[in-house]
């Protein structure tokens, strides 16, 4: 029988009648398996044209000193740097990292992405998964090695590291509270992001827990045009003084919308932004805005996949890094 595609884990078990788990462990050649099952899974893998990962070979010889790392196809700042802080922390432990982008993240790219990576000899692998409908991908997911994502949502699975965006939005938005604006609007980024869910929610929960009904929130595709266009949708109406964006090139757009329409920052308007992206400070006037440690959180995300390499099936599951807010010119008090 051949498949169009290399035949995965998954096909194996169902064809052999076993969990996916017990083709691992045929693979890795352990011994709790039983001679029968083990020849019925080898026959069923030679039927399916399955051809074992080499880390399983590799692992009589040594280990392959490769990890993989799986990323969204994008140029997104926030990726990007995580990405470096991967590649830096693997160079400094002597290991090489091959990366794999995918123009979407969801089951069939991710396991074919796998598959690719597993025949490279990766001895563990490390995904980039920002989105929040990845997570069904992700739970379904089949690795002979050591999987670790970040970002991800965190019943996805799999070991999950991230940042507490929601206590460092609710940071954020109190600041302005606590300037006496007499509530806060929000441009968030697309809602199927994991990050701009948790943004949104730290943003509406201190709002409500300051007895403000939060506003209507204008969700954006994390550019500046899309901070300009729903920043001449709010800033229309008098009354708006307070904006929190979820990342700082929405902010920029923002500002643009404030020059057209005539509204001060922060005179008459305070602005927050997110990422501490490094425009931030150079903007007129410097944004206000949280700081994420992008390459801190890849390097962080390493050392616990290495830690995962190493035996430890269970390992210490690191507190989330709360990003922390810097506060700069473009939030003023309120004085109306």
């Amino acid at each position: 029988m051949q498949l169009g595609l290399r035949a995965g884990l998954a096909e194996v078990a169902r064809a052999a009648g076993v969990s996916k788990m017990t083709v691992s462990r045929v693979l890795n050649d352990r011994p709790d398996v039983s001679t029968e099952t083990r020849q019925r899974v080898l026959a069923i893998m030679e039927d399916l044209d399955f051809h074992p990962n080499r880390y399983a070979r590799a692992l009589k010889g040594g280990r392959s000193g490769v990890i993989g790392l799986i990323c969204p196809a994008t140029n997104f700042y926030g990726p990007t740097q995580v990405l470096f802080g991967v590649e830096e922390a693997a160079r400094n432990a002597n290991l090489a990292v091959i990366v794999a982008t995918s123009s979407s993240l969801d089951s069939h790219s991710l396991q074919s992405a796998i598959a690719r990576l597993e025949e490279s000899s990766v001895e563990a692998i490390i995904i980039i998964s920002p989105l929040v409908s990845s997570g069904d991908a992700l739970r379904g997911l089949v690795s002979a090695v050591p999987t670790l994502a970040i970002w991800a949502p965190s019943d996805a699975g799999v070991v999950v590291t991230g940042m507490d965006h929601r206590t460092a939005a609710a940071t954020a938005t109190q600041h302005l509270l606590d300037l006496g604006h007499p509530s806060v609007h929000h441009i968030s980024g697309p809602l199927d992001w994991t990050g701009a869910e948790q943004r949104m929610l730290g943003w509406q929960t201190t709002l409500e827990a300051a007895g403000i009904v939060p506003p209507p929130v204008l969700e954006g595709d994390w550019s500046a045009a899309a901070g300009h266009e729903a920043g001449l949708q709010l800033l229309r109406d008098p009354s708006v003084s307070a904006v929190f964006t979820a990342n700082d090139q929405m902010a920029l757009g923002l500002y643009r919308a404030a020059f057209e329409l005539g509204r001060r920052i922060p005179d008459d308007l305070s602005v927050v932004g997110y990422d501490d992206g490094p425009d931030s400070p150079h903007y007129t006037p410097p944004l206000s805005t949280v700081h994420q440690d992008f390459q801190m959180l890849g390097a962080r995300a390493f050392h616990r996949l290495n830690r995962m390499m190493n035996g430890e099936t269970k390992p210490e599951i690191d507190p989330d890094d709360t990003p922390r807010l810097i506060i700069r010119a473009s939030t003023a008090a309120y004085l109306r």
